[in-house]
Parts: structure tokens; sequence; C-alpha cells
């Protein structure tokens, strides 16, 4: 192995995927699309897709979505905000697109939602939301911190 410089073509691609993923991450609530991301890392909308889910277990597409509907449901339980509020503030730009993600991912509609989180009093801490609310894609996959067998 060689200092310096990576000559492994697999970690150079997975250094590319890495900044996809981080500029989502970051860009969650701007409008992106994968053409764009493919753009930002020169490689082909098709290639990003396939690689990027080979190495995240989802498309971009739905990482960010999922990304979006974390935040949504952080601003949805502070309760200061409109569904509709949320749903530009996290960059979608349907309103019946965001309700019908959001009730995928997390098992209710984001009104349902927040009455939830406002009838509680309290809020959930962010803390123990972020491990315990995060929407999951595969209902049917083990829990992250779930012992293996």
């Amino acid at each position: 192995m060689t200092t310096g410089t990576t000559t492994d073509p697999r970690l150079r691609e997975l250094v590319l995927l890495r900044r996809v993923r981080d500029r989502i991450d970051r860009e969650y609530d701007q409008p992106l699309d994968v053409e764009a991301l493919a753009r930002g890392v020169h490689l082909s909308a098709g290639h990003l897709s396939r690689q990027f889910r080979a190495a995240y277990g989802e498309s971009p597409y739905s990482y960010l979505m999922t990304r979006r509907i974390e935040r949504a449901m952080t601003l949805l339980r502070r309760g200061d905000l409109t569904v509709t509020d949320v749903c530009f503030a996290v960059g979608c730009s349907s309103l019946g697109s965001f309700s019908s993600r959001f009730s995928e991912l997390v098992g209710m509609s984001p009104s349902a939602y927040r009455r939830l989180a406002a009838e509680d009093g309290r809020g959930i801490p962010t803390c123990v939301a972020k491990k315990v609310m995060r929407p999951v894609r595969n209902r049917e996959a083990a829990p992250a911190d779930a012992p293996l067998a």
C-alpha cells in the first residue's frame, strides 16, 4: 500500500460516495436530485445510484428523503410550525409527497405525529428521539443495537 494518495479505485469511489452522502446531510433542505449529486463527483447518475445503494443499502434519493423526514420529525415535535411550514423547511416542494413519505417512514401522518408530540406536553428529548424515533425503511430489519445471532 502506498502512502499519500490512494490508487485503489474502489477506495476512491467510496470517498466519492461519502462526499455525496455528506452533501445530502448538509444540504438536505436544498433542491437536490441524483443528477446534480452525480455531477458534483463526476459520475453518471446511474452509476452513482447503483454504487450508493451497494454501499449504503438505499438509493441517494431515499437517503435524502430519510434525512428530510428525520429533520421534519424534530421540527414537528417543537410544535411551533405547521405541517406545511415543516414540509417546505426541509426542502420538500409537495405537501402531498411529503405527507405520503412521512407516513410511510414514521407510520403516522405528520399532523398526527405533531398532535401526539403536543399531547405529550414535554416532547421527546432530542437525544432519545434520535435513537428511538429514527424513520426505518425496512421495518423487518433488526435495530442497530440488537445483538447479532
